[in-house]
């Protein structure tokens, strides 16, 4: 089946690129944001609405947020941003044939259940490669596709635990401390399932096959360890946490309160740059910093001195420096920045910050993309733009939605 024309051509380097999203929550979702906002198609695959019943203790893949106080709307789910929502039950026959038939003419599949359950579904991978030898078909779970671990329930916590990741953040002599679940689910996972994706679609241009990326979180934060694995074998990287040049074990890379409770960054690493930190503290002889054993008494003269002033004032004091000093802003007041507004780093709509897409590209810029569909919003539209034109008997018979 050749590929229908997209209802709308998006701008961006992945314009033309069509992706088949099967609703989950959290890294795919974030893979398949970055993809629409690069203009590729998305289309989105919920699920049916459960009906009334009691609420689950979080969102199930598809299923929205329950309906209390802060519940979720269309409008403030960045991550589901830029697609059209197709409502397929799959465990209806017709649907997972018309899923099937929207493979055909994809460039892209990406889901993120457990192993085995779109094989059980009946649209895994080998079903869907030999009906279209040219998909993508992407994969995401926390423990990968095999191995002890693959069938086992998990969050971002977990699998940063399992790496050694959450062993290298903390404190020296305090527990580990996780940073939310940015470094597992979205950097380890989301984005480098979207580099993956586009690896692959690169590949294939020459090769003209698909084949299946299989990101697991727990690759993905291995490779992120790859700085500090290459200097613990270097020598110059103890296998504990607040011990080591980037993890506050030195007194000139760490955070330091301010009068008025607020917080600097302090990243003077390289000579010149500890000289201009020092010159702005005001500090006429400081401690050797290359003598470990000055480091104790260095930090208590870093934290004192940055405790005579607020937050704004060192932040005036150091601007235009080669200091590397800069204020420790809250999500609020990053988007107010002057410098991240100049950018549009962080863009309003409806109300609400949210990121702007990113990579930037000179050519082929993208834009922000229209806001989250509610699921089933498009059903009828997207299947006939898609090319099925039974659409109508689907939603008809109960195979697929519209609302």
């Amino acid at each position: 089946m050749s590929a229908p024309a997209p209802a709308e051509r998006r701008p961006g380097p992945l314009a033309g690129v069509r992706v088949i999203e099967l609703a989950g929550i959290g890294p795919a979702p974030f893979c398949a944001m970055m993809l629409a906002d690069s203009g590729a198609t998305v289309l989105r695959i919920d699920r049916p609405d459960p009906g009334p019943g009691p609420a689950p203790d979080r969102p199930g893949p598809g299923r929205p947020a329950p309906d209390r106080p802060g519940q979720a709307r269309p409008e403030r789910e960045f991550l589901n941003r830029g697609r059209q929502s197709v409502v397929l039950d799959l465990k209806h026959p017709q649907a997972v044939d018309a899923l099937l038939r929207l493979v055909d003419v994809a460039d892209v599949l990406l889901e993120g259940f457990r192993p085995g359950v779109t094989d059980r579904i009946g649209v895994g991978p080998e079903v869907c490669l030999l009906r279209n030898p040219r998909l993508v078909y992407a994969r995401m779970t926390g423990w990968g596709q095999q191995g002890p671990l693959a069938g086992t329930v998990g969050h971002d916590i977990g699998y940063i635990a399992r790496t050694g990741a959450l062993h290298a953040l903390g404190r020296a002599g305090g527990p580990p401390q996780f940073p939310a679940n940015l470094l597992g689910d979205f950097g380890g996972g989301g984005m480098v399932m979207a580099y993956g994706i586009c690896a692959a679609l690169v590949e294939r241009a020459t090769s003209g096959r698909g084949q299946v990326v299989d990101t697991a979180i727990v690759d993905g934060v291995a490779s992120l360890l790859a700085m500090p694995l290459m200097l613990m074998a270097q020598g110059q990287w103890r296998d504990e946490h607040g011990v080591n040049l980037l993890d506050g074990g030195v007194p000139w890379y760490d955070v330091y309160e301010t009068a008025d409770g607020q917080w600097m960054a302090v990243g003077a690493l390289e000579p010149r740059f500890y000289a201009a930190l020092t010159d702005g503290l005001g500090l006429t002889d400081p401690p050797d910093r290359a003598d470990p054993r000055n480091w104790p008494q260095l930090r208590e003269l870093l934290a004192a001195r940055f405790k005579d002033r607020t937050r704004e004032e060192w932040t005036a004091t150091f601007a235009g420096t080669d200091a590397c000093v800069e204020p420790v802003l809250s999500l609020t007041e990053a988007a107010a920045d002057e410098h991240l507004t100049a950018r549009q780093t962080y863009v309003t709509r409806d109300g609400f910050i949210q990121p702007a897409p990113a990579p930037r590209f000179s050519r082929t810029p993208g834009e922000l993309p229209d806001p989250a569909p509610v699921p089933g919003q498009h059903t009828l539209e997207a299947l006939t733009a898609w090319g099925l034109a039974d659409a109508a008997d689907l939603v008809a018979c109960g195979a697929a939605v519209q609302t």
